[in-house]
């Protein structure tokens, strides 16, 4: 018996020490901060296109570019919320990738709408949708890997954040990149493919987030 006492009062002398999570805002702002690390040495390295800043004087590519940065960030908030059981009861924060998503659409619509009479479209098609899904790897692995360090309980939604915020990194690379001004094909080339990407990020979620 005193041996067990004796091993208890060990025990309890012993110095545990338990590493502290992050606020989940905190931890959304070191993602985003190697995302935007990332994007200028990229953009260093392939160049940027020759007529960014006569683009910027067109309202619809600021917006375009503008919307692309809020779902960026506001993925990366709601990704870093995912990853806590309790969503550190922000749940209507986590879920605001939605109305985000909700805006870009209304943005996209509207270009189309603006770009009369239609710009002709580039010789390449797929190759803008495999260009950005190369140039999002490394963000998805480096989101991801933080995110397992966690406990989220949703999974499967965590998963398609972190995969559509990841994805965000590649889309703002290419158009800052590409000289392109068909909104066709930039709508068919590089945003519709982030429906199947949402979808990806449900099962990788599961298969990589789950415990």
């Amino acid at each position: 018996m005193s041996n067990i006492d004796n091993l208890i009062t060990r025990l309890a002398q012993d110095e545990i020490r338990v590493k502290t999570a992050p606020h989940p805002f905190i931890l959304s702002l070191q993602w985003m901060g190697a995302a935007g690390i990332y994007l200028a040495v990229s953009l260093t390295l392939f160049g940027l296109r020759p007529d960014l800043l006569e683009k910027f004087h067109s309202v619809w590519f600021v917006a375009e570019i503008g919307v692309l940065l809020g779902i960026l960030i506001v993925t990366s908030i709601s990704a870093a919320l995912l990853a806590f059981p309790d969503l550190y009861q922000k749940r209507n924060l986590a879920l605001a990738p939605a109305w985000m998503l909700a805006l870009f659409l209304l943005t996209l619509f509207l270009a189309w709408r603006a770009d009369n009479p239609l710009i002709p479209l580039p010789v390449h098609s797929f190759e803008c949708t495999l260009g950005i899904t190369v140039m999002s790897l490394l963000p998805t692995v480096w989101i991801f890997s933080s995110m397992r360090r966690y406990a989220s309980t949703h999974y499967r939604l965590a998963g398609s954040v972190a995969l559509l915020s990841a994805f965000s990194v590649g889309a703002l690379w290419l158009r800052l990149h590409e000289v392109n001004d068909s909104i066709v094909h930039v709508i068919k080339w590089h945003y519709l493919p982030m429906l199947a990407i949402g979808i990806i990020g449900l099962w990788l979620g599961q298969r990589v987030l789950k415990w």
